[in-house]
């Protein structure tokens, strides 16, 4: 006869705090995923037809949404670009460093070596890294990059194994694509001199003095050195053999992410597939040119699409989908005219680019942070569903180390929670509080948003955005008044006080 086996309750106790770890980490018992974050730009909330836009304008996003998960509440953790790529990087709200703004196109390195990342950490856990596309954040030390040297410290020297690059944004000079350490395509008896600011500098033709021979014109600055027939920001000479074609920008990116991908098939790897689209300016290839009935910010947003499409299509080809964590989502809310004329507002119709949010791209309203978030992996995020739960970009940090197991060490990303639960829909718990970051500090605890008080204007002008500055307080009940019009500071001074002493402590721990 056969004896029952008894469990001492040593061992019995062992076994539930097992299966109970399964269950905090719905993960653990999978294989480690690749992991592809693809990064739109200035995309706003109701860009997509998952999120509002009309049928047809994104079929390969929607995809992802159909086969996964689309966040309503998902947050970048700032108003502006290069404040969100930090702190999506490092786990680090941008505020906490002096500097982190927009950069201009000869800013040295934001993100110093020695600065832990989620590149970086992937390393530890057997990844091969790479970003490519459009970096904006800075190159080199403190007096800038050398151009006709190598071009360091940037990605590699943080945690990336592999960089194709634009360096900064297409409205910014220098208007060449940087690989590794090297700008490509330079020819060295043609170097290149990049100048930003006041003083004499022989960049040849501008904008301003020959807006005749521009193939787009500039609405508001962007007026300077002509490439391609667009006037940029910054000025220029040099490296005429490597400048960039701007209508072949998302081909080029795209060809170096699936070539990324193909060369580490057979090993765990992490994608930051970072879109120029849909920034300024908006110059897509010639196939996409009227397809959207917008205009060039309709068409550029039907051109980042096909370059998703590109990528999954890729993935399903080398039989990795299945074992790919595919996130998308976008550096801060949206801007119709952001530079140039080129029919944004005139073609808008019903579009509706922040959804039913207030504000936008600059804006410290909902619009400026509040983006859309996608998630895909098979098997583990289940297929069409939708998420409420607060979440933001600052996270990935610590959900990634999460998912592959490594350790956040001590002063790492101390802004990151692990969320992965939420990420792949296992819980719909996500955060209790996060900072907004625009011209002033927003914080939001559950549906309660505060907005501290600033000065400025209360409208950039140049793009008309409404940009949430106030002398006074502000208060909003979003579950009530999602589109920020009932101001309750003064209704509810409590309530008022004790956020404003939150986000007090919140930034100065």
């Amino acid at each position: 006869m056969n004896t029952p086996m008894r469990l001492s309750i040593p061992l019995l106790l062992a076994l539930v705090a097992l299966v109970c770890v399964s269950f905090q980490n719905p993960a653990s018992a999978a294989e480690t995923p690749n992991i592809v974050l693809i990064y739109g730009d200035d995309v706003g909330y109701g860009d997509l037809t998952c999120y509002g836009a009309a049928e047809g304008l994104t079929p390969n996003l929607d995809r992802i949404a159909a086969e996964g998960l689309r966040f309503t509440d998902a947050h970048c953790s700032s108003a502006t670009c290069t404040p969100s790529r930090f702190s999506l990087l490092t786990g680090m709200y941008a505020f906490r460093q002096k500097g982190v703004q927009i950069l201009s196109g000869a800013a040295g390195a934001a993100i110093m070596p020695g600065t832990p990342t989620v590149a970086g950490m992937l390393q530890g856990a057997g990844y091969k890294t790479a970003v490519v596309g459009k970096w904006h954040l800075g190159l080199g030390d403190d007096k800038g990059a050398d151009w006709n040297g190598d071009v360091k410290p940037g990605p590699l020297e943080i945690g990336f194994d592999y960089s194709f690059l634009i360096p900064a944004t297409g409205d910014r000079v220098p208007c060449v694509y940087l690989e590794d350490h090297r700008v490509v395509g330079l020819d060295p008896a043609d170097p290149i001199f990049v100048h930003y600011g006041k003083g004499d500098f022989d960049g040849g033709p501008q904008g301003i003095d020959h807006p005749d021979g521009l193939k787009m014109m500039f609405s508001h600055g962007h007026n300077q050195t002509i490439v391609n027939g667009i006037s940029r920001i910054g000025r220029m000479r040099g490296g005429t053999a490597a400048l960039w074609k701007d209508e072949d920008m998302a081909d080029t990116i795209t060809e170096k992410a699936i070539a990324f991908i193909e060369r580490e098939k057979d090993r765990p790897f992490f994608l930051y597939f970072s879109f120029h689209d849909i920034h300024v300016p908006r110059v897509p290839h010639e196939r996409f040119v009227g397809k959207s009935g917008m205009g060039p910010r309709g068409d550029a947003i039907a051109q980042m699409d096909w370059c998703v499409g590109q990528v999954l299509d890729k993935l399903e080809a080398l039989g990795l989908k299945d074992n790919t964590l595919v996130i998308y989502s976008s550096d801060n809310g949206p801007v119709l005219d952001d530079g140039y004329e080129d029919e944004a507002v005139e073609k808008l119709g019903k579009h509706e680019p922040a959804g039913p949010f207030r504000g936008g791209k600059y804006s410290a309203f909902e619009a400026g942070t509040r983006v859309p978030l996608l998630v895909r992996w098979p098997e583990h995020v289940e297929a069409g569903t939708v998420s409420d739960a607060l979440v933001s970009q600052v996270d990935f940090f610590a959900s990634f180390a999460a998912l592959t197991g490594q350790e956040v060490k001590a002063g790492a990303a101390p802004d990151s929670e692990d969320h992965l639960a939420v990420l792949i829909g296992k819980s719909k718990e996500g955060r209790t509080e996060l900072v907004e970051q625009a011209k002033q500090l927003s914080l939001r605890m559950g549906a309660w948003k505060y907005i501290e008080p600033a000065k400025g204007p209360a409208i950039n002008a140049n793009t008309n955005t409404e940009l949430g500055v106030a002398p006074e307080p502000q208060l909003y009940d979003l579950s009530q008044d999602p589109g920020e019009m009932k101001n309750l500071a003064n209704k509810m001074p409590d309530k008022t006080a004790e956020m404003k002493k939150r986000l007090e402590e919140i930034r100065n721990p």
